[in-house]
C-alpha cells in the first residue's frame, strides 16, 4: 500500500523543478534594455537648473526613479540624483507631492 502511494506522485522523465521553469518562461519575457541616453546624445546635459527636464526622473510622489526604469547609466544616474537633490534644495523641484 505504501509502495503504491509513493510511485503515483512520482513523475517520469521530468525533474522536479523542470515543469514550473517551463511556465515562468514563456509567461514573462524580459525586455531588451535600451543605452543611456545621455551617452548615446551628446548634446543632452544634466542640469540642476533645468527642473522641466528632471521631471522625467522623478516620480508623482516626488521619489528619484531608479536606473532599472530611467535607463541611464550608473555614472549618469548618479548625476541625475545630484542634480535633482540640488534643485529640490533650491526650491525648483518638490520634496513631496501636494497630497
Amino acid at each position: 500500500m505504501m509502495k503504491e502511494a509513493a510511485g503515483s506522485r512520482e513523475r517520469p522523465s521530468e525533474r522536479p523543478g523542470e515543469a514550473r521553469e517551463k511556465e515562468a518562461g514563456s509567461a514573462f519575457r524580459r525586455a531588451r534594455r535600451r543605452g543611456c541616453s545621455f551617452c548615446s546624445d551628446e548634446t543632452l546635459t544634466i542640469d540642476y537648473k533645468d527642473p522641466q527636464s528632471l521631471k522625467y526622473f522623478i516620480t508623482e510622489r516626488g521619489k528619484i526613479v531608479p536606473r532599472r526604469i530611467s535607463g541611464a547609466c550608473a555614472k549618469h544616474q548618479r548625476a541625475l540624483t545630484l542634480a535633482i537633490k540640488r534643485a529640490r534644495n533650491i526650491a525648483l523641484l518638490p520634496f513631496t507631492s501636494n497630497d
